[in-house]
């Protein structure tokens, strides 16, 4: 075992022992530096199985070798911490007892400056449970010793404390301290509700996006009450698939999204939901979706989800890094929705679909790496931190993107006098009343984005926005006008 001590601070007040995973910090070390070795060395994180199976200290000392975290940034339990500066400026002392290996507690004592001292994993041994006990019980045999804890493993050093105290307890170590009368003293609560973190990771709202699922079945005219359902299956499982990889990605992000302004606050880089409770959700709802789209959907559309799933992946682990590569996987996974729609449906996607698809969602995409940019600009800063980008690409990037807008217009135009739109739509020259609108959207869109004002996807943008969807009501009426 590891420890590190420091000269004793005089005084007769009773040592203070604190847990650190999901303790003095919300979240579980070995899990950020697991997920942050699988986002910068994917190739070295499949060897995590086999350091497992040489027992987890082995485990915890070899991934903490190859990554780090940045102390200033973990999501402190803020009451505990402001417990501990107190006691540590009454000249109280503080150890830092942990599982965790000890590079990563030596690392968070020396941000911190109030632990007079360790206890940690160091490789051989695993300290946590009756380790620590044996470990504080050694150091502090004659005084004893105050405890801090928030786990099951921690039962035998809170029953051993002289006054036991939690922080963001689990319920299992809440009925069983009840059970075993453990007189808990204190507890620092700082955690999101459940129930709302779980939204947030999942984020519902992104599945208006999967609303382009629909839009083959729209646009071949033929609403059939089985080719419905369908398609209402195909965006629930789209949902599911979208949902499981926002999570990962966050999972995989929890590092850098700690260093950001807003992403900091979500569910796991602000440790209101542990990674090993995202890993199960994810998990649940691929099966979920795929079972129901292997049951009841064709087989096409499963090799879609498929494709989507692993292109998502692919864009966490490296894609988003690359410039262009990234909007282009973006304004692809748009696309590939349709593709998807036109399966569940068992329609085809014409090929001016595609066309239109194509320029119009590199445009969005363009959009959402443009209003970032300049968002950057107003802060001052010259790059897009983990993207491929400078502040001073913003312009090109307007330009690759107003382009493809346009040309997208011309796509649609053309498409009007082409023979699929005549044998569809019996005045087919009532849909040039579209391209105005389509010409007034596109550059409202980067009007605002030019003026700082499309801070979200703009597909999301586009189903919120009530300019936006008084636009496609007009444009459904329109080719509801044009069929008949």
């Amino acid at each position: 075992m590891q420890s590190l001590e420091k000269n004793e601070t005089a005084g007769d007040l009773r040592p203070l022992c604190v847990d650190l995973d999901g303790t003095l910090i919300k979240s579980d070390t070995l899990a950020d530096l697991f997920f942050a070795l699988l986002r910068t060395h994917p190739l070295q994180a499949w060897k995590a199985f086999f350091w497992f199976l040489k027992g987890k200290a082995v485990l915890k000392s070899r991934i903490s070798s190859l990554v780090s975290l940045d102390a200033a940034h973990l999501p402190y339990n803020r009451p505990l911490l402001g417990f501990l500066a107190q006691e540590h400026s009454r000249g109280r002392r503080l150890l830092l007892a942990t599982g965790a290996d000890g590079r990563v507690a030596e690392q968070i004592a020396a941000h911190l400056g109030m632990f007079d001292g360790i206890l940690a994993s160091d490789g051989q041994t695993n300290v946590t449970g009756n380790h620590k006990l044996a470990g504080l019980r050694a150091r502090f045999a004659e005084s004893g010793f105050d405890y801090i804890g928030n786990a099951r493993a921690d039962l035998p050093l809170l029953q051993h404390a002289v006054e036991p105290m939690l922080a963001n307890p689990r319920a299992a170590l809440l009925a069983q301290a009840r059970s075993k009368n453990i007189p808990i003293t204190r507890t620092f609560m700082d955690r999101a509700p459940r129930r709302t973190a779980f939204v947030r990771a999942v984020r519902p709202y992104q599945w208006a996006k999967n609303v382009l699922v629909f839009v083959p079945l729209l646009l071949a005219h033929t609403l059939r009450l089985p080719l419905i359902l369908n398609t209402l299956l195909a965006f629930a499982c789209f949902s599911l698939c979208a949902s499981a990889s926002y999570i990962i990605n966050d999972m995989l992000d929890m590092e850098s999204d700690r260093r950001h302004p807003t992403k900091r606050l979500r569910p796991f880089a602000a440790g209101d939901l542990q990674a090993s409770t995202g890993t199960a959700i994810s998990a649940l709802f691929l099966v979920l979706a795929f079972a129901a789209a292997g049951l009841w959907l064709p087989v096409a559309f499963s090799g879609w989800l498929a494709i989507y799933l692993v292109t998502t992946l692919a864009y966490s682990l490296a894609l988003k890094k690359k410039a262009l590569v990234d909007v282009i996987v973006l304004s692809g996974l748009y696309t590939l929705r349709l593709l998807a729609g036109g399966a569940a449906a068992q329609t085809t996607v014409s090929a001016w679909l595609a066309a239109f698809s194509a320029f119009f969602f590199f445009s969005l995409a363009m959009v959402k790496r443009f209003s970032e940019l300049e968002n950057l600009r107003t802060q001052g800063r010259v790059a897009a931190p983990g993207r491929g980008y400078r502040v001073s690409d913003a312009s090109q990037l307007r330009s690759f993107g107003t382009a493809s807008a346009f040309a997208a217009v011309v796509v649609f135009a053309l498409y009007i006098n082409g023979g699929k739109a005549i044998a569809l739509y019996r005045h087919p020259e009532r849909m040039w009343l579209i391209v105005p609108l389509l010409l007034f959207w596109i550059s409202r869109i980067w009007l605002l984005a030019a003026r700082q004002e499309m801070n979200e996807d703009p597909v999301i943008f586009a189903v919120t926005d009530r300019t936006s969807l008084l636009i496609g009501l007009a444009v459904a009426l329109i080719a509801v006008f044009a069929a008949f």
